[in-house]
């Protein structure tokens, strides 16, 4: 049977704008028919990838997107002192691997070679593609479309972050990675809408002369709590890692730790939004997955009497508890699955006890 591990976050965010749309205002959602504020799945797991926890709990075991392969290449062959063309010409023939590549004129007359699509790359099919453009830059023949695809690419390894958010690659589907872990869009629990902020800068030099700003301009941010839901098939996981359990547990317990103390960091600078969760919950076990989002369909602020609490926060945790044990009830006789939580707003639980948790799940899954 498959495992699931399923993580609920309720968040407070300040006036911010960490994810935008198109015209720079907070992305927002129609949900229940009310207006929300809302963070893409895929600003999440950008910085979920970006953060810290990432970057030193699994070091070496982080993939890299990128267009820029063919120009590495050479910079590494180059480094190595192979010539200029025959680096070039090494660097095509592998970095096609991982897909199209364009040849581009520049206004010198010279060409300039660009994949045309953004591939996932392992560390370990990263060290295999130098070593593989080392060998053709040396003159040895390569092998020619699958044969060469299979010495570098790979159905798994260790790169933690192609395991749990999946790759695609359009020219070889045989090598594409079907995601670990679901990030659902997170949805303020309130009705909210994004405001506008007018601001001025001042000439520093101008003391007297001209009356008024040296610059106008405007800016969207918005206020809210957001709930974020996130599920891990914990036997894909391994089974993407290579049957790594070990690695898969340290992934998610990374995972855990960086999910309720990471943000998307849009506007960063000029909102300074550093939020983290003040209530997490995690369940484990083969029951299908269930988000909790419909907890928050009636906008928290509409129903604060039925709830019997008075403000927001203590409303979304109450809503969803709610709808947990609605479910419970009607699908599973009222017996909950394997849980551990913390709620900072009561001083109950910790986020230790719940990375220990995902942990263990993990290992003995």
């Amino acid at each position: 049977m498959t495992t699931f591990v399923q993580f609920h976050l309720l968040t407070s965010y300040g006036p911010s704008n960490p994810n935008r749309d198109d015209q720079g205002r907070p992305k927002q959602a129609m949900v229940g028919g009310v207006p929300r504020l809302r963070m893409s799945s895929q600003s999440v797991k950008r910085a979920l990838r970006e953060s810290s926890f990432f970057a030193l709990d699994l070091q070496g075991h982080i993939g890299t997107r990128t267009k820029q392969l063919h120009e590495k290449l050479c910079e590494y062959l180059i480094g190595k002192g192979v010539s200029d063309k025959a680096a070039q010409d090494a660097a095509t023939q592998v970095a096609g691997i991982f897909g199209k590549l364009e040849t581009l004129k520049e206004k010198s007359g010279s060409e300039t070679v660009k994949a045309t699509t953004l591939a996932f790359i392992s560390p370990q099919e990263w060290r295999l593609a130098e070593e593989l453009a080392e060998k053709a830059a040396a003159g040895e023949s390569l092998p020619k479309d699958k044969e060469l695809k299979k010495l570098v690419l790979r159905r798994a390894d260790g790169a933690v972050d192609i395991a749990m958010f999946g790759r695609m690659l359009a020219d070889d589907a045989d090598f594409n990675r079907d995601a670990a872990v679901q990030v659902a869009h997170a949805i303020t629990t309130h009705a909210a809408q994004a405001e506008e902020d007018w601001y001025s800068a001042v000439d520093d030099l101008n003391k007297a002369e001209d009356t008024g700003a040296g610059h106008l301009g405007e800016t969207a941010f918005g206020s809210g709590i957001y709930y974020q839901y996130v599920c891990v098939n914990a036997d894909l996981l391994v089974e993407n890692l290579g049957g790594d359990r070990e690695l898969a547990a340290r992934g998610i317990e990374a995972l855990a730790k960086a999910l309720p103390q990471t943000a998307p960091a849009g506007k960063q600078n000029s909102f300074a939004h550093r939020p983290m969760a003040f209530y997490m919950r995690v369940e484990a076990g083969p029951r299908p997955p269930r988000d909790l989002s419909g907890a928050f369909f009636t906008p928290v602020d509409r129903k604060l009497r039925d709830l019997g609490v008075n403000d927001l926060q203590g409303g979304s945790v109450k809503a969803l508890e709610q709808t947990a044990g609605q479910i419970d009830a009607c699908y599973y006789d009222g017996q909950a699955e394997a849980e551990c939580s913390f709620n900072m707003l009561e001083g109950r639980g910790t986020l230790a006890e719940i990375v220990r948790f995902v942990g263990q799940t993990v290992r003995v899954a």
